[in-house]
C-alpha cells in the first residue's frame, strides 16, 4: 500500500538472511544488516550468529522516516566480534533501493537477493510496512558513521584482505597487512580493542603462510595467543580466539611437523567444542575434518608416550571422539597402546584393564567386515594375555585364544600380517599348555611358530620375535618332557634371535633372560660348567639393561635365582645357595609385577630354602601370606577370591608347611601366628569389612564414620560384582572396586596413626590369638608335609607343643579315606549291627592324634576332666572326626572302660582362633531371645527325597524351646529363601530342619534346600546378623569344607557364625532324619534342663547339651549318626 511520499514512516523488518558466506573466508563471530539512514546515522541489527547452513535469523525491525533520505543503502556486513566492535566489519553484499521499491512488496515478507559470493548468492528476508509516526520510532538503534582513523584502517584493511582472497594478488595482500598493522599500532597495551587488532593483523598473515605468500608462521601464532589470553572465558569472543589459534597451531605442525603443536590444538579444541552451540557455522567447522577431525588424525599418528601427559593427551583426543566418530575405533586404539606401555613400565594392574576395557569398546565399534576389526581382534586378545601373566584368570586366557582364532581366520595364506597373528595366537597357547598341561595346545603353538617363520625369511623386521617365541615353546615343551633336542635347538634359536636383536633393541632383555634359562636346563643335565656361567652372565646382563621398576626384572632375578640354584646344586658353594636366596627375594619383592607371580616365586623360595634348611623359610613363608592376601583382595567378589585362592599350586598346604617351620624352629608363638594368618582367608577378607569400631568412635568419630562409610561402599561393590557377567561390565566392576579399595586401604592407614590403633586390622598376634582360649584351651592340629603335630593354646602362657611323630600328611590322607568310606559302609548296615571299621578307625585317631595331647591336657596343663576344649583341625585333620577319638577298650584293671575324648572334655570345633575371638567379643551385645524353627521336607522336583519326619521335628522342637523364647515356625510353602532368609535375620536361635548340600566344586554354592529357590552359603554370608546367638542344622554336610582348599574351612557351619551366630550345631556327612530326632530331643532336653523361670537362654551351653545327648541316645542311634553332629563356637 503506498502512501503520500512527504510525510511517511515506514516499519522495516529484518527476518532472517540465507547463504551468508564471507568474501575473506575468515569464520565471522556474526552478520548483522546496516542501513545508512542519511550522511550522518546509520541503523545496525543485532549481530546474530550464522547456522551451520549460511543461514541465521535476525527478528530486528527500525521506524524510519522517509524524509531522512530519499533512497535506502542496505547492507550484509560480517562482524568478527561479538563484542566490543572495531570498524564496520567486512562487506558481504549492499544494495541501492527507492522506498518506492520497498514499499512494493506490499505487507508479505519478501527475499532480497544480493550479488553473489564464493559461488552462492546470499540473500536477506524482509517486511515493510507504512505506519504512525508515533509508532514505536524512538525505540530503533542508531549509530553515527565514525569517521575515524583507526575505524577507516580496519575497514580498508578487510576489503583488501577480501580482495586479496578473490584475487590472489599479493599487493592487497600487503595493503591489508599494511592497514591492520596501523591498527594495532593505534591499539597499545590496555587499549579495549587490542585483541580486535591482534586477531585481523594474525588472520590475515595466516591466510598469507597458507598460500605461502607470508613465511612467517610462528610470529602469526604469537599473535593470536595474545589475542586468546585478551579474551579469556566467558568473553563474547573466547571462542572464536580458541578456534583461530588451533588453525595456527594446526597449519605449523602441517609444515614443521611440531607435535608439540597438535597436542596444542586437541587441548583448545576440548575447550571449545563442548562450548560451541549445537548447530552454529563455527561449531560445525571446528567439529568437521578440517577442523577436529584432522587434528585427531594428526594425533592419533603421534609416537606412542606412556608417561603421564602423553596418556592424559590421549584422553583429551578420545573425549573430541564422541560415539558414532568416524575416528574412534583408531583413538580408543592408541589411548589403549599407551596405557598398555604404561603397564609394562610400571605394572599397575589398573592399567591393563583400562587398555582391555578401551580394546573391547574398539572391537565392538568394527563388527565384521571393517577393515580394521583383525588389528583390534588381535590387541585385545594380547592385553588379555598380558592380564592373564599378571592375575592368573583363566578366562582371559580363553577369550584371548578365540579372538586370536578369529583374527587368524581373517589373515589367511599370503596375508601380509598372517605372521603375527600366527606367533600372538601361539603365545597364548603357550600359555593355556603351561597352566593346564594340555599337549595339543603345545603341538599347536609350536607349528604356528614354525609356519610363521617361513614367512619371516633372513631380513625379515620380524624373524627376531618369532625365533625367540619358538624357542620358548621348546623350552616349555622340554620342562614337561625332558626331550634334549627340544632344548638344544631353542638354545640355537636363541642365539640366532639374539644377533637379531641390537644392543639398543626394547626387547633383547627378553631373549637374554630367556636364553639364560635354557642354557640353565642344559647345565642341569650335563653339568658343563660353560653353560651355567654364560647363563648368569647373560642375566646380569638383562639386569644392566633394565630400569629399577622395570616388571621384567622379576624374570631377570628369577632365571638368576635359578642359575645360581642349579650351580649350588652341583658344586655346593654356598655363596651360590646365598646369592640364589637374595634373588628369590629381589623377584618375589618386585613390586611392579603382577601379585600372582611374586607369590608363584615366594612359594619356592619356601620350598628350596626347607630343602636346603636355609634359614630364610620363615620369610618366604610371611612374604607369600602378604601377596596372597594382596592379591586375593584385588578380586571383588567373594567367589573370585576363591578362584584366585584354588589357582596357585601349592598354596594349599602353606600356612601348615608354615607353622611346621615356626615349630621345627622353637618358635610355637610365630607357629601360632602363621597358622593363622594363612588359614581362613576367605573368611579373614570379607570379616575385615565387619569389625566392630566402637573403640575407634570414642578416640576419632570422624575417622570411624569415613571408615565405616568406604567399608560399605567396599562391601556393596563385591555384592553387586558378583552377579554381572557381561565381560566388559564385569572389567569396570572392577577398575571400580580397587578404587574403592584402595580408598578403604588409605583410611586403615590413617586409622593406624591414631594412638592404640596400630595394629588395626593387621595379622593378629599371638597374645591377641590367646583370647581364643579363655574358656579352654584350643588345640592346633596341624597336617604338613614336613611334620604333622599339635600346638595347644592356654588360657594364659606359652603354647606347647605335641609332636605326633607316629602320623604323616600320607598317613592322614589315607585316614581321612578311610573314614569317608567306613561312613558310607555303615550307612548300609541295620541300626544294631557293629560298626568295625569305624571302631578301628577311632582307635587309631585315639592313640596316635588324641591321646597324646590329651596326655599335656591332663599332666602339663592340669585340665580339669568336663572343661571345654577347642579343637582347630588343618588340612587333612578337617575331615577326621577328632572329636569322636575313642579307645574302644578296657582299662587295665578291668574296672570298667577306658574313657573317650567326650568322656574327659566338652568338645568343640572352631575353624580360625579369630572366629572364636570374635564371637566372644558379639556376646557382648545381646538381645532378648527368639526362636524359629525352620523345615522343609518337601522340597521341589529334583531337590531330593522327601523328608517324612521333618514336620514332627518342629512339632518336638516348639514343645522343647521355652515359650520365653518367642517361639515361631516357617514350613512347607512358607519355607522359601526369601522367607528363611527373613527368619534368620530377625531371630537369634534358629533350628533349620531340610536338606543341606555341599557343593564340592564350588562350596560357596552349598545350601540349604528350600521350596523355591535354595539358600545358599553366599547368602548367608551376605547379612550380617551380630544379635544372632545360636543355629541348630539338622541338615546334612554342613560343617564338611572343600578339598580344594580344606583350610578355608568354607561350609554352611561356618558361613552362620560368621554371619553371627555365635554357636552352631552342624553336621560333618550325611544325616539320618528318623534317628536324628533322637539326638535333636536330647539336645534341647539338656539345652533348656535347669532353665527357671526368668533365667536367661545361654548359647554356650550348646557343646555340653550336645556331649550329654550323644551319651544319651548311644542305644538308639547308631555310632555314624552319633558322630555326625559337631559343635562350633562359644
Amino acid at each position: 500500500m503506498r502512501g503520500s511520499s512527504e510525510s511517511r514512516y515506514i516499519r522495516l523488518e529484518v527476518i532472517s538472511g540465507k547463504n551468508l558466506r564471507v568474501p575473506s573466508e575468515r569464520i565471522p563471530a556474526g552478520i548483522y544488516i546496516s542501513i545508512n539512514v542519511d550522511s550522518r546515522r546509520r541503523w545496525k541489527s543485532a549481530i546474530s550468529v550464522v547456522s551451520s547452513d549460511d543461514s541465521l535469523a535476525w527478528g530486528d525491525a527500525v521506524t524510519l522516516s522517509s524524509n531522512d533520505s530519499p533512497a535506502l543503502s542496505i547492507e550484509i556486513r560480517a562482524s568478527y566480534e561479538l563484542g566490543r566492535m572495531l570498524g564496520g566489519g567486512e562487506v558481504i553484499g549492499e544494495l541501492q533501493m527507492s522506498w518506492d521499491e520497498l514499499l512494493n512488496h506490499g505487507d508479505h515478507p519478501f527475499d532480497l537477493s544480493f550479488s553473489a559470493v564464493r559461488g552462492v548468492q546470499p540473500s536477506i528476508t524482509l517486511k515493510v510496512a507504512v505506519v504512525h509516526a508515533s509508532d514505536d520510532r524512538n525505540g530503533a538503534q542508531f549509530d553515527s558513521l565514525v569517521n575515524c582513523e583507526i575505524a577507516r584502517d580496519a575497514d580498508a584493511g578487510h576489503a583488501q584482505f577480501a580482495s586479496y582472497m578473490k584475487s590472489k594478488n599479493v599487493s592487497h595482500l600487503n595493503d591489508a597487512m599494511e592497514h591492520f598493522q596501523l591498527v594495532l599500532n593505534q591499539c597499545p597495551v590496555g587499549h579495549p580493542d587490542r585483541a580486535t587488532a591482534l586477531t585481523s593483523l594474525a588472520w590475515v598473515r595466516l591466510r598469507g603462510y597458507i598460500r605461502n605468500d607470508v613465511q612467517d608462521i610462528d610470529t602469526t601464532t604469537s599473535l593470536f595467543r595474545d589475542a586468546l589470553a585478551l579474551r579469556p572465558q566467558h568473553h563474547p569472543d573466547h571462542l572464536l580466539s580458541l578456534y583461530n589459534l588451533t588453525q595456527a597451531l594446526t597449519w605449523r605442525h602441517s609444515r614443521k611437523s611440531t607435535d608439540v603443536d597438535i597436542c596444542e590444538a586437541a587441548q583448545l579444541y576440548h575447550e571449545l567444542l563442548p562450548l560451541c552451540p549445537e548447530g552454529t557455522y563455527l561449531g560445525s567447522i571446528a567439529a568437521g575434518k578440517n577442523g577436529v577431525d584432522y587434528t585427531i588424525g594428526r594425533c592419533n599418528k603421534l609416537p606412542k608416550d606412556a608417561s603421564d601427559e602423553g596418556i592424559h593427551l590421549r584422553r583429551i583426543v578420545l573425549e573430541l571422539c564422541p560415539l558414532g566418530h568416524r575416528l574412534r575405533p583408531r583413538t580408543l586404539h592408541e589411548l589403549a597402546q599407551a596405557v598398555e606401555a604404561r603397564f609394562y613400565q610400571h605394572g599397575s594392574i589398573d592399567d591393563i584393564d583400562t587398555s582391555i576395557q578401551l580394546r573391547r569398546e574398539a572391537v565392538s565399534l568394527c563388527l565384521e567386515g571393517h577393515a580394521g576389526r583383525d588389528t583390534y581382534l588381535n590387541d585385545l586378545a594380547c592385553s588379555l594375555v598380558s592380564r592373564f601373566k599378571h592375575q592368573g584368570n583363566h578366562n582371559d586366557l580363553d577369550e584371548a585364544i578365540f579372538l586370536q582364532e578369529e583374527a587368524l581366520h581373517l589373515h589367511p595364506v599370503g596375508h601380509e600380517s598372517r605372521d603375527c597373528s600366527l606367533d600372538n595366537l601361539g603365545v597364548a597357547l603357550v600359555y593355556r599348555f603351561n597352566a593346564r598341561g594340555d599337549i595339543e595346545d603345545m603341538t599347536r603353538a609350536i607349528s604356528h611358530y614354525r609356519e610363521s617363520l617361513t614367512l619371516c625369511p633372513h631380513g625379515h623386521p620380524r624373524r627376531d620375535a618369532t625365533l625367540n617365541n619358538l624357542a620358548h615353546a621348546l623350552k616349555n615343551r622340554y620342562d614337561k618332557s625332558q626331550v634334549s633336542e627340544d632344548l638344544n635347538e631353542a638354545i640355537d634359536l636363541y642365539r640366532e634371535s639374539l644377533v637379531l636383536t641390537g644392543l639398543d633393541h626394547p626387547g633383547r632383555h627378553v631373549t637374554l633372560f630367556n636364553l639364560s634359562s635354557a642354557l640353565c636346563s642344559r647345565f642341569t643335565e650335563t653339568q658343563k660348567n660353560e653353560d651355567i656361567e654364560e647363563a648368569i652372565a647373560l642375566c646380569q646382563e638383562s639386569l644392566a639393561a633394565l630400569s629399577s621398576l622395570h616388571p621384567d626384572r622379576y624374570c631377570s632375578y628369577m632365571w638368576l635365582q635359578e642359575a645360581y640354584l642349579s650351580r649350588y646344586r652341583i658344586l655346593q658353594d654356598p655363596a651360590d645357595l646365598l646369592l640364589a636366596v637374595e634373588n628369590f627375594r629381589l623377584a618375589s619383592r618386585h613390586p611392579t609385577v603382577g601379585f600372582l607371580r611374586r607369590i608363584v616365586e615366594a612359594i619356592e623360595w619356601a620350598c628350596q630354602a626347607e630343602v636346603y634348611q636355609h634359614e630364610s623359610a620363615l620369610e618366604a613363608y610371611q612374604v607369600c601370606f602378604e601377596l596372597f592376601d594382596s592379591h586375593v583382595m584385588t578380586r571383588s567378589s567373594i567367589i573370585s577370591r576363591r578362584e584366585a585362592a584354588t589357582a596357585v599350586r601349592g598354596a594349599q598346604s602353606f600356612p601348615v608347611d608354615a607353622a611346621s617351620c615356626a615349630i621345627r624352629r622353637d618358635n610355637l608363638r610365630r607357629a601360632v601366628e602363621l597358622v593363622e594368618q594363612g588359614r581362613g582367608q576367605q573368611w579373614s577378607l570379607a570379616s575385615r569389612l565387619r569389625t566392630p569400631v566402637e573403640d575407634l568412635e570414642s578416640a576419632n568419630p570422624k575417622l570411624a564414620r569415613k571408615y565405616v562409610e568406604l567399608r560399605k561402599l567396599v562391601s556393596n561393590a563385591a555384592q553387586s560384582s558378583a552377579i554381572i557377567t557381561d565381560r566388559a561390565a564385569a572389567d569396570q566392576a572392577t577398575i571400580e572396586y580397587r578404587g574403592l579399595t584402595r580408598q578403604w586401604e588409605a583410611a586403615v592407614a590413617e586409622i593406624r596413626d591414631v594412638p592404640t590403633f596400630s595394629r588395626f586390622l593387621l595379622p593378629p598376634l599371638y597374645a591377641d590369638l590367646q583370647a581364643a582360649a579363655r574358656q579352654g584351651p584350643v588345640i592346633i592340629l596341624i597336617a604338613s608335609q614336613y611334620s604333622c603335630s599339635a600346638v595347644i593354646v592356654p588360657t594364659s602362657g606359652d603354647p606347647h607343643h605335641v609332636p605326633l611323630s607316629s602320623v604323616t600328611l600320607a598317613e592322614l590322607t589315607n585316614l581321612k579315606d578311610r573314614f569317608a568310606r567306613a561312613i558310607r559302609h555303615a550307612s548300609t548296615l541295620g541300626p544294631k549291627v557293629p560298626r568295625n571299621d569305624l571302631i578301628v578307625l577311632l582307635r587309631t585317631v585315639w592313640g596316635e592324634i588324641m591321646l597324646p595331647i590329651v596326655n599335656v591336657l591332663r599332666h602339663d596343663l592340669k585340665l580339669k576332666y568336663y572343661s571345654r576344649i577347642w579343637l582347630c583341625p588343618t588340612a587333612a585333620f578337617t575331615s577326621i572326626p577328632l572329636h569322636a577319638a575313642h579307645p574302644f577298650q578296657t582299662k587295665p584293671d578291668r574296672s570298667g572302660k577306658e574313657p573317650c575324648l567326650e568322656d574327659l572334655y566338652i568338645c568343640s570345633y572352631t575353624p580360625t582362633l579369630s572366629a572364636l575371638v570374635r564371637s566372644r567379643q558379639l556376646m557382648k551385645k545381646r538381645v532378648p531371645p527368639s526362636f524359629v524353627a525352620i523345615g522343609q521336607g518337601q522340597p521341589g522336583a529334583g531337590k531330593g527325597k522327601a523328608l517324612l519326619t521333618v514336620d514332627s521335628e518342629l512339632e518336638l522342637v516348639h514343645k522343647l524351646v521355652p515359650a520365653m523364647a518367642n517361639r515361631t515356625t516357617i514350613s512347607g510353602d512358607e519355607a522359601t529363601r526369601a522367607g528363611a532368609l527373613e527368619a534368620l535375620q530377625q531371630n537369634t536361635w534358629v533350628h533349620l530342619a531340610c536338606h543341606g548340600k555341599q557343593d564340592p566344586e564350588q562350596p560357596y554354592n552349598s545350601h540349604f534346600v528350600m521350596k523355591d529357590e535354595d539358600l545358599t552359603l553366599l547368602d548367608i554370608m551376605e547379612r550380617d546378623i551380630p544379635h544372632a546367638e545360636f543355629a541348630f542344622l539338622s541338615a546334612c554336610h554342613t560343617a564338611v569344607g572343600d578339598e580344594e582348599t580344606p583350610d578355608e574351612v568354607i561350609h554352611l557351619a561356618a558361613g552362620l557364625q560368621f554371619s553371627g551366630f555365635k554357636s552352631v550345631i552342624g553336621t560333618l556327612w550325611q544325616v539320618d532324619d528318623s534317628v536324628a530326632q533322637h539326638v535333636v530331643k536330647a539336645f534341647y532336653e539338656n539345652m533348656f534342663k535347669d532353665l527357671k523361670d526368668g533365667g536367661a537362654m545361654d548359647c554356650t551351653k550348646a557343646a555340653w547339651a550336645l556331649n550329654r545327648a550323644t551319651h544319651a541316645v548311644k542305644t538308639e542311634v547308631p555310632l555314624e549318626q552319633r558322630m555326625v553332629f559337631v559343635h562350633i563356637g562359644v
